[in-house]
């Protein structure tokens, strides 16, 4: 059976949007290092632990079987991420107003960004 006639295309872009994220927490970690809250160690190996957990996320979206279990994780990896988010706005201080404003704005998406997750691993 073809794999990717069993994924719904919203299910396929976000397993791509996950895959390469995760991708660049390996490759270029720096900018993912950048933004995790200053209170909390080990930032290198916390971006590659959350880049590797974002690899799997995709992995599990990508089987059937595995599906539920991906969003639910997919969910909890986008809600754990935002303090990162909210960190990542704070700094943004001396950055140019539309950087500003794209990350300020970015916040609330993040709400949805959960709930699709959540209906990736159903199926919906």
């Amino acid at each position: 059976m073809n794999l990717t006639s069993r994924v719904r295309p919203t299910t396929a872009l976000l397993i791509g949007i996950f895959t390469v994220s995760g991708t660049l927490h390996f490759l270029r970690p720096g900018p993912f290092v950048a933004i995790v809250p200053k209170r909390l160690p080990a930032k290198k190996e916390l971006v590659l632990v959350s880049g590797g957990v974002e690899l799997v996320c995709a992995g599990l979206l990508a089987v059937p079987r595995t599906r539920p279990a991906g969003g639910v994780l997919s969910a909890g990896l986008l809600a754990g991420v935002f303090p990162a988010n909210v960190s990542m706005a704070l700094r943004s201080k001396r950055k140019p107003a539309w950087y500003r404003v794209a990350v300020w704005a970015r916040l609330p998406l993040q709400i949805p960004l959960i709930a699709w997750a959540l209906r990736a691993g159903r199926g919906a």
